[in-house]
């Protein structure tokens, strides 16, 4: 049996707590956790992946966790290649993508579905008030989607609501300052 990988991407605008906290887990979890930032096609980024990228791999040279790595060149919108170039980088075949219960009912809907449910078991978190809906399950179980929901507890935070309110608190002690001298997401801020 070959070694157990975690592949977490994420849109990290800008990556949280709860991002640090679910890598942290990973590595107690996983030999290995590959981590990088891409443009989720459904959402809207306040930060240009360039920064975003910066901020998660400054977090996890923060974490000095040799079984957590940072690789932007897997990044893709699409699930479908990051896996693929995930494989072809580190040459393995057994891969648990990463995914908080708030995104696994779309997953359906992903580009090459069929083909990523072959490549990966899912390894879902659980974000408080987002319960994976039994329906969803159901849909897991007709499609023979491989996964598993994870018991990790995860602060109760969201990159969403730190663009909302600014509560640094929610940021990462490594990224505050870096917020804050480089003015991000400040743009935001501003009111007619």
């Amino acid at each position: 049996m070959g070694k157990s990988i975690a592949l977490f991407g994420t849109s990290a605008d800008p990556p949280t707590i709860g991002h640090e906290k679910i890598l942290d887990e990973l590595s107690k979890i996983y030999d290995l956790t590959i981590s990088y930032v891409s443009n989720n096609p459904n959402k809207n980024h306040e930060e240009d992946i360039l920064i975003r990228s910066h901020l998660l791999k400054t977090l996890i040279k923060d974490l000095d966790n040799t079984k957590v790595l940072f690789n932007q060149k897997i990044s893709s919108q699409w699930a479908v290649e990051s896996i693929e170039k995930c494989k072809k980088i580190y040459e393995f075949n057994n891969l648990d993508f990463v995914i908080g219960s708030d995104l696994i009912k779309d997953i359906f809907y992903w580009k090459n579905f069929d083909q990523i449910i072959k490549e990966v078991s899912f390894f879902i978190i659980v974000r408080e008030g987002y319960h994976v809906e039994s329906n969803t399950l159901k849909m897991l179980k007709t499609y023979n989607v491989r996964f598993k929901i994870s018991n990790i507890k995860i602060p109760k935070v969201s990159s969403s609501k730190f663009r909302l309110n600014f509560n640094y608190s929610i940021l990462p002690n490594s990224l505050i300052d870096v917020v804050k001298k480089n003015n991000l997401y400040e743009s935001i801020k501003l009111v007619e």
